[in-house]
């Protein structure tokens, strides 16, 4: 008998652990589900091995694409391939990932650049096509950089080398910026993804280091990628020019220059902004995306007591969606709790009298910087009910001799 063994998370903002995670995303195997009969027959050891198994897969459901991510990712692996097609040393065209907190930007971009690194490596024979003969630079074709909480022009360049592991010691701002373009040509990288963008702080003494960083990175022979909430309001495009033809903003050449029609027409560091936002809830379309997504949820759920249909029928849906606002990171923590919660209280069922005793709370969200509005803002929540209070957690204890019932639940 095999026993679980319990995941280890990648760290993606370094290069090994970001194609770590590329390899293995798709790898973990949920728990199935049992009925209490079948849990019965189980050996103490295996039951205990079941239920950790089972509160790992629901604690990782599984990404599901939306209507809104699926239109995401179609823009984005466009623009990831034809960047990286161009020979011509001109600027790639970047992409902004605007939406606000929890909404599944980080995810859906970090999938697309997971399966555009797997495309070009397949491409290529997993070799760096630019490599110069005679050297041995790792191939790393995407890079992923979360920005420093607090982040300033400098900072948020170390974190990019951070990620190939680089020595970035005493360089000051354009030396940074060399040698993240040094860096990038090296290791084949076509693209590259700025995470929490929005965590640049513009201070007036610090905007043109801003601009000119951006319009440094967008020289390079990779596709910028911002991911951030809310960035038209942030200043990140201050002075930028919409283009009406394309959609796409124009970034100027000097902040606060006037633009010249000229310009308009021929400036090549445009970024196209994609907006990703909740699921709607109005119409019959609308509707019937949003149980489809729940479906998915339900179906990788593992309860004893669940039921077909448990989030998909009755009030449960329009229930689910007033809670959040139909914000599917939000749903996700939701859902997670109250299968928690269900599991405690050994009556193993979501309902939506047991999700009224369960807070939705933002606070304290891992990685998430409030200044930056990276935490969501609740809907208003419906009168809450006194809390039930939760018992401890069980499942390492040693329970002893199996009893006569056999099911040793927690």
């Amino acid at each position: 008998m095999t026993l679980f063994r319990l995941p280890v998370p990648d760290d993606r903002q370094t290069a090994a652990g970001w194609q770590r995670w590329c390899r293995t995303r798709h790898c973990f195997v949920p728990a199935r589900r049992l009925s209490r009969e079948e849990f019965a027959r189980l050996s103490p050891v295996e039951q205990e091995d079941y239920l950790l198994h089972r509160d790992v897969t629901n604690s990782n459901l599984p990404l599901q694409e939306t209507p809104m991510s699926e239109a995401l990712s179609r823009v984005m692996r466009s623009r990831l391939r034809l960047g990286a097609f161009k020979v011509r040393p001109s600027t790639r065209r970047g992409l902004i990932i605007n939406g606000g907190g929890c909404q599944g930007k980080t995810e859906t971009a970090c999938e697309v650049a997971a399966w555009f690194e797997e495309y070009w490596r397949a491409k290529h024979h997993d070799t760096n096509p630019d490599a110069l003969a005679g050297t041995r630079d790792l191939h790393i074709p995407v890079a992923y950089v979360q920005t420093p909480v607090t982040a300033k022009p400098k900072s948020t360049c170390k974190a990019i080398l951070d990620f190939y592991g680089a020595d970035h010691k005493g360089m000051d701002l354009p030396a940074l910026i060399r040698a993240v373009r040094r860096h990038v040509h090296a290791h084949g990288t076509r693209a590259i993804l700025l995470d929490d963008i929005t965590r640049l702080k513009l201070h007036r003494r610090d905007d043109q280091d801003v601009f000119d960083m951006l319009k440094g990175f967008m020289d390079m022979s990779a596709t910028l990628v911002l991911i951030g909430v809310d960035v038209p309001a942030s200043g990140l495009l201050q002075g930028a020019v919409l283009d009406e033809k394309t959609g796409d903003w124009i970034m100027p050449s000097q902040r606060g220059a006037p633009v010249s029609q000229g310009e308009r027409t021929q400036h090549l560091r445009r970024f196209t902004m994609v907006d990703l936002g909740p699921f709607p809830y109005e119409t019959p379309q609308e509707m019937a995306a949003f149980l489809k997504h729940l479906k998915g949820i339900e179906d990788h759920i593992c309860l004893f007591d669940a039921v077909p249909g448990m989030l998909t029928t009755g009030d449960m849906p329009e229930y689910l969606h007033d809670r959040t606002g139909g914000v599917v990171g939000l749903l996700e923590c939701l859902i997670e709790d109250a299968i928690e919660l269900a599991i405690d209280i050994g009556h193993e069922e979501l309902t939506t009298e047991l999700m009224r005793h369960v807070a939705i709370s933002v606070e304290g969200l891992p990685s998430r910087d409030a200044s930056a509005g990276e935490v969501p803002v609740l809907p208003e929540q419906p009168p809450a009910h006194e809390r039930k209070k939760r018992p401890r957690n069980r499942v390492f204890d040693d329970q002893g001799p199996q009893s006569a019932t056999g099911t040793g639940q927690r």
